[in-house]
């Protein structure tokens, strides 16, 4: 006869995990399964610390398991998360990276920023390490985004120091000049900039790289992509539809580049732009639509002043959407890379 034990682990291996559509046993996030006095007790392993699921889990093992195997009688969840490992960073780059993701957008003007911010303030506040790196070389604003206008890195070891506030490890060309002072650069120069801010800063083991491109299909989106791997893009857009039309041209390439598109983000949705043209364009491009933003005086206010809306003011329905988008965000970067083949496994952790 199987031990209880056994039996329990038998019983988790019927609940499946939404998102890759396979049971928690095969995918080794059930660890240090112990019962005693009729509490079965483990820890789920998530694929990433905002994971919108845990509620979904809970309810789907206590049915596995209660009323089911026999001298259950309560079951006691603890969590924990591990970001799956892109294998190609390790290959390619000497930085203890898991995943690349670059936030991009058709035009200027439509928040990609404003998202790239909260979506790395959100990630570090569930406990995941994340970096952001400025890309937009020549009109960088995430400084501003952060309240770090006067900031500057340090140097040691021949490394630059990354700034970090809400525990969001940031690098930008504006914290290198002052906010009068034009930055006047040629493509190689672009592409060697955006080098550096990988290989020259000492940023230590990340879970996530943020990467807030500049808009179009220019020098700095083209040199990332040829640069490194990438594990995904999320595209920013407008509702309206000259905003969606450069969007599409943005998904375009980095699928012509072979970087997955994550899915697509609607910002500043409501009234004044409209609303629907960022899951039209989802629809249209046949991948995943990750939330809608509404417009609101609060946004633009927490952008000048420095303040992400996600963590000062998440009530808001600005800042509820923020936070319901990275959780989104981060459930289609683990499935990418779980499905992908250059993807090291969760289970080989142990």
């Amino acid at each position: 006869m199987s031990s209880i034990v056994d039996q329990v682990m038998a019983a988790l291996s019927t609940v499946i995990e939404p998102e890759l559509n396979r049971d928690i046993v095969s995918l080794n996030m059930v660890r240090g399964l112990e019962v005693v006095n009729g509490v079965a007790e483990f820890t789920i392993v998530l694929t990433t610390p905002a994971c919108p699921l845990k509620d979904v889990f809970v309810e789907r093992c206590n049915d596995a398991l209660l009323g089911v195997v026999a001298g259950i009688d309560r079951v006691r969840i603890n969590w924990d998360a591990q970001v799956p490992v892109d294998r190609r960073i390790h290959g390619r780059l000497d930085v203890p990276m898991n995943s690349i993701v670059a936030i991009a957008s058709g035009k200027g003007g439509v928040g990609k920023s404003t998202i790239a911010t909260n979506l790395s303030v959100c990630l570090a506040e569930a406990g995941a390490k994340v970096g952001l790196i400025d890309a937009d070389i020549l009109n960088p604003n995430i400084p501003q985004m952060f309240g770090l206008g006067s900031g500057r890195p340090k140097v040691a070891n021949d490394k630059m120091q990354p700034l970090e506030v809400y525990g969001v490890k940031i690098i930008s060309t504006g914290f290198l000049t002052t906010p009068d002072k034009p930055m006047i650069m040629r493509g190689p120069m672009l592409h060697n900039a955006i080098r550096q801010f990988f290989s020259d800063v000492e940023w230590g083991r990340l879970d996530y790289m943020i990467v807030d491109l500049p808009p179009g299909t220019g020098d700095a989106p083209l040199s990332l992509a040829q640069s490194f791997p990438l594990t995904g893009s999320i595209i920013v857009t407008q509702p309206q539809a000259v905003a969606v039309a450069d969007a599409i041209r943005a998904s375009a390439m980095f699928e012509q580049l072979k970087v997955p598109v994550l899915g697509v983000v609607e910002n500043m949705s409501g009234e004044f732009f409209g609303s629907g043209g960022g899951e039209a364009l989802a629809i249209e491009r046949g991948i995943p639509f990750l939330g809608r933003i509404p417009l609101s005086a609060e946004a633009r206010e927490a952008g000048d002043y420095g303040r992400p809306l996600s963590i000062h003011n998440p009530d808001s329905a600005a800042g509820s959407a923020l936070r319901t988008m990275t959780e989104a965000i981060a459930a289609r970067i683990s499935v990418a890379m779980l499905q992908g083949a250059d993807v090291i496994p969760i289970n080989i952790v142990g």
